[in-house]
């Protein structure tokens, strides 16, 4: 077998299993969440909502951008592993010891004194965390996504349980918080049990001082986009009431669903794919131009879809008591159609080693963001005025990204919009006739939403074949082996 046709064949099993992982653990995610939002109150999740910056900043910094260093390096020592497997370790606990202190000052920001204990027993995902990065760096750079479904949908499914168990029984808002942290126990515990990789007992200061010069620039573009991908959760918390926080909290959720999980899916696989033919210009900028357009016609029609059918689904699965998020729903779609194609595009700097722009266009992109979020607020716009803010600079994002990803492997923005512009046509049609198709209904809403879904794949599928767009076959070809597969 060639080097070429066995990276091929890598390539789509890591795929299939990135989206088995995908459709697996989300979907148990989101039967929990379900159960969840119907046995707790739109405040609970609110609570919760306004810790997260805090956790997800605090894990960018204990990562501090080595993962994709480790990933990026095709010959990685048992000594690189070590050395940044202890000092993942030392940031997780400084971590927490810094958020335990600060506590009390976040609670009074909030105005809401349950906090302080909330954060403190939450924090402790960040050392347990610590424990598994470079095991889960392991299997991903050896595009091992069977081992990772596994773990995550055995620790998704056991969490979910425990969560469920302490919400009916009146623990409000602690089942949530419970849920996280058994999940992240459970997690780290399989990646050792399965991974069996052990660190030696080795820190090389020359071995951290390599991988941190590539990874001190990611983390900062991490920390960035971090804070700014939850800055929400802060402006909605402190400005806004805890429901308000929850509807919003609920309306990502669920459409991170699509749009985040199939981001990951996607760039977990692409990044080590593409870092192997890193040095190959012509196979570098066909592989992006398929992962692009290949992509985008499974997001675009699913989010542009999902915001058509959102009044009725979140009726069905929530209840009545959270159709506050339909329109904060709606709005993030448009928004999150779009970020599998940031992610992409911000995958080749990083395949091509280029962490000082990766970091530049991040300040870039988030010093706009910063200026629409002030106008937002000073109009008084609200929260729909924040979340329009987000839509808008996420389009502004899209080519910034492609203008610069362009000049690495001359895949201009041009010839991106080009690829694109038939994908998002089409799925914004069938989008407007499912949307305009419920607005006439007068059925109950499980049956219209039934309707809906069977008439926007069948325009999907017949717009696109009408417009001959080759993604259609590319998928039926990606899928053919596991159909066959499942038949015998």
């Amino acid at each position: 077998m060639t080097q070429q046709s066995s990276l091929k064949r890598k390539t789509i099993s890591g795929l299939i299993w990135s989206f088995a992982d995908l459709i697996a653990n989300q979907g148990i995610q989101f039967i929990i969440q379900i159960i969840l939002a119907r046995l707790l109150l739109p405040e609970h999740f609110g609570l919760v909502g306004m810790i997260l910056v805090f956790i997800a900043i605090s894990n960018s910094i204990i990562d501090s951008g080595f993962s994709q260093a480790l990933i990026r390096q095709k010959n990685v020592s048992q000594e690189d592993y070590s050395t940044v497997f202890y000092f993942n370790l030392v940031m997780g606990l400084v971590m927490y010891g810094i958020l335990f202190i600060i506590a009390d000052p976040i609670s009074i920001f909030f105005g809401e004194p349950q906090l302080i204990t909330i954060l403190r027993v939450l924090s402790l995902v960040l050392i347990i965390n610590s424990f598994g990065i470079i095991q889960r760096v392991f299997l991903i750079k050896n595009v091992d996504f069977r081992t990772q479904t596994k773990i995550n949908m055995i620790a998704g499914i056991t969490s979910g349980i425990l969560a469920v168990f302490f919400a009916v029984i009146g623990f409000g808002v602690w089942a949530l918080v419970i849920k996280t942290v058994s999940m992240q126990i459970i997690q780290t515990l399989l990646l050792w049990i399965l991974n069996k990789w052990v660190p030696s007992l080795v820190f090389n200061p020359q071995s951290f001082k390599r991988y941190f010069g590539f990874g001190s620039k990611l983390l900062v573009s991490g920390l960035i986009d971090t804070f700014y991908n939850n800055i929400y959760y802060v402006i909605i918390g402190r400005f806004f009431s805890a429901s308000q926080l929850g509807y919003y909290t609920n309306a990502i959720k669920l459409r991170d669903i699509a749009s985040q999980s199939i981001t990951t899916s996607v760039q977990r696989v692409t990044y080590p794919i593409l870092s192997n033919i890193q040095e190959d210009e012509n196979r570098l900028k066909n592989g992006y131009r398929k992962v692009i357009k290949t992509s985008s016609f499974i997001i675009f029609p699913i989010m542009v879809g999902l915001a058509a059918v959102a009044e009725s689904l979140i009726n069905i699965l929530f209840g009545e008591k959270w159709m506050g998020s339909v329109i904060y729903l709606q709005l993030l779609c448009f928004a999150g159609m779009l970020y599998p194609l940031h992610s992409i595009n911000l995958n080749i700097l990083q395949v091509k080693g280029r962490s000082d722009l990766f970091l530049l266009l991040e300040i870039i992109k988030k010093f706009i963001l910063t200026v629409l979020i002030v106008i937002s607020i000073l109009l008084k716009l609200g929260v729909i005025g924040l979340i329009s803010a987000a839509v808008l600079h996420s389009y502004i994002a899209l080519f910034i990204n492609t203008y610069f990803s362009a000049r690495e492997i001359s895949y201009s923005a041009k010839e991106q919009v080009k690829d694109l512009l038939p994908i998002y046509l089409v799925s914004m049609v069938m989008g407007i006739i499912v949307y305009f198709c419920g607005m006439k209904m007068n059925e109950g809403n499980l049956t219209k939403l039934i309707i809906q879904i069977c008439i926007g794949v069948g325009i999907y599928i017949l717009l696109c074949g009408f417009a001959k767009i080759k993604e259609l076959n590319t998928i039926y070809g990606l899928m053919l082996p596991l159909i066959k597969k499942i038949k015998s």
